[in-house]
């Protein structure tokens, strides 16, 4: 979609009274979806998922983009307790089980706004993955809301063309080397031809679940 069709959806669906959110990772590629929505002048709840394993980077940038748009964001975290996030040799989940840990700190507290808005905004891409380009611009979730995708067509040159016309910044990991961005325990350096490789790398998991477990087939 191009700029002004994003812009002319989420005023629609503000003119509908949809209760909208819009979750972000505040990565480099998140930040022209944040900026179009503060452009749009829609109210758009704001979160981020704080799954309490993020780098320090990812929360500085995180204050320093809210500050720059002007966004009210709200931090969600998991319902358990870290203390009880360890399996039966005290080990994390994100050691001995992975998806669980994701489903914990990630899906199962976005799963209450999908029952009580109407749109979840998310700036997933075709190109990051065949599960991504596999996704329509609008899609059903396994709850009340439906999912709106309004940069699944755009291009990592997109939004790097994006940024520059508007003079935004980039994460600070970026320049060293890290191009998709999660928790500090499961990212590593970008090293082959596919961004998220940096993600859960040698294990076999491409996903956290937000786009798979929350989300319906076409």
């Amino acid at each position: 979609m191009k700029v002004g069709e994003i812009i002319k959806q989420l005023q629609e669906y503000g003119e509908a009274g949809k209760k909208m959110f819009l979750t972000s990772s505040f990565q480099t590629h998140s930040i022209p979806l944040l900026h179009l929505v503060q452009q749009s002048g829609i109210p758009v709840e704001i979160l981020f998922i704080n799954t309490g394993f993020h780098f320090p980077e990812t929360l500085t940038f995180k204050q320093e983009i809210s500050a720059l748009l002007k966004l009210n964001c709200t931090d969600v975290q998991s319902y358990i307790p870290k203390i009880l996030q360890r399996d039966e040799e005290q080990q994390f989940y994100f050691i001995s089980d992975p998806d669980y840990c994701c489903y914990l700190n990630k899906t199962q507290p976005v799963e209450a706004y999908l029952k009580s808005h109407d749109v979840w905004i998310n700036g997933i891409r075709a190109e990051q993955s065949a599960q991504r380009k596999a996704m329509a611009v609008e899609q059903a979730t396994p709850f009340r809301a439906i999912r709106f995708h309004p940069v699944l067509d755009w291009t990592a040159k997109d939004i790097y063309q994006y940024r520059k016309t508007f003079n935004l910044p980039e994460h600070p990991l970026e320049s060293k080397g890290y191009l998709s961005i999660g928790c500090e325990p499961c990212t590593r350096k970008f090293e082959f031809s596919d961004e998220r490789n940096g993600r859960w790398f040698g294990m076999k998991k491409t996903e956290c679940g937000l786009h798979t477990d929350l989300v319906k087939n076409k």
